[in-house]
């Protein structure tokens, strides 16, 4: 929605009462729009012609009204009457000097100040997603266009300098060809034996840290496997160890049951019933 200020707009930039963004705002729109400085000027000197209008005293002759004697200016119908002609000759004062408009419309009578104000201008329709879509087409095409127009220079740039490498050190590469080419048998042959006893030396530390990896792997193999062993045998003899309890107390106990029923035997000559059966004895 655009900005188009009012006369209170005019009046508040005009004594000081407009502040912060909204003062901004007027002056933008002041810079902007010569008719508004020109409506500002003549706001500037209603202000100033009003300002040099001095307050005169003026001094009624007394009227008498009945016994009463009063002065002519403190009646209240001259109060009054005076009160409504200086502000019509007050509203039609600042009307001509800031153009007073007058409109009757349905019943109402309208005051106006200055130029007659328009109608806003209807907002311009936003962009339609098309046009939206076009706009961001353009500006990455333009991007597209500036990273290789950037690239191209940097390659050119990169070929340049490689080419002014090799011709700043193609005399140093020519004496290292030449001497790679003047070396003799001898030198490749040695040049060769020291590589192969180095492969032969790295080759051998490894297959001996590889064994001492095995021959640790076993030895701690070795180790927990005896644990193993020593644990089984443990378990196995606490095994054996719980089934001699048993048996030794099931043979107490057949020998306790023995010795009552021999016991009542020979004291009744007849066998109790609770022992005529002889319990098994269990070994596990």
């Amino acid at each position: 929605m655009s900005y188009r200020p009012d006369e209170k707009d005019f009046m508040d930039y005009l004594y000081g009462e407009m502040e912060g963004q909204e003062k901004l705002r007027f002056e933008h729109y002041l810079q902007e729009h010569p008719e508004a400085q020109q409506q500002l000027r003549g706001f500037e000197q209603l202000q100033s012609m009003l300002g040099t209008v001095k307050d005169k005293e003026v001094i009624a002759p007394p009227l008498v009204i009945g016994d009463t004697q009063r002065p002519f200016w403190q009646t209240p119908y001259l109060r009054t009457l005076l009160a409504i002609a200086a502000s019509f000759t007050l509203i039609l004062l600042v009307g001509r000097l800031s153009g007073l408009q007058m409109r009757f419309s349905e019943g109402e009578l309208l005051l106006s100040f200055g130029t007659a104000r328009t109608k806003t201008e209807p907002a311009a329709p936003a962009l339609t997603p098309q046009q939206i879509q076009q706009m961001i087409d353009a500006s990455m095409s333009t991007n597209n266009d500036a990273l290789q127009a950037n690239w191209q220079q940097s390659q050119t740039a990169l070929d340049a300098s490689i080419r002014k490498n090799l011709v700043a050190n193609s005399d140093k590469i020519d004496v290292l060809v030449k001497q790679a080419a003047a070396a003799s048998q001898d030198q490749i042959s040695q040049y060769v034996a020291g590589i192969q006893t180095e492969n032969a030396k790295l080759v051998k530390d490894y297959f001996q840290l590889t064994a001492n990896d095995q021959k640790k792997y076993i030895e701690n193999l070795l180790v927990d496997f005896a644990k193993y062993l020593q644990q089984q045998r443990t378990d196995d003899l606490k095994i054996v160890q719980s089934r001699l309890n048993n048996i030794e107390q099931n043979n107490d106990q057949f020998k306790q049951e023995t010795e009552q029923i021999l016991s009542s035997i020979i004291t009744n000559g007849s066998v109790p019933n609770s022992a005529a059966t002889p319990k098994k004895v269990s070994m596990y």
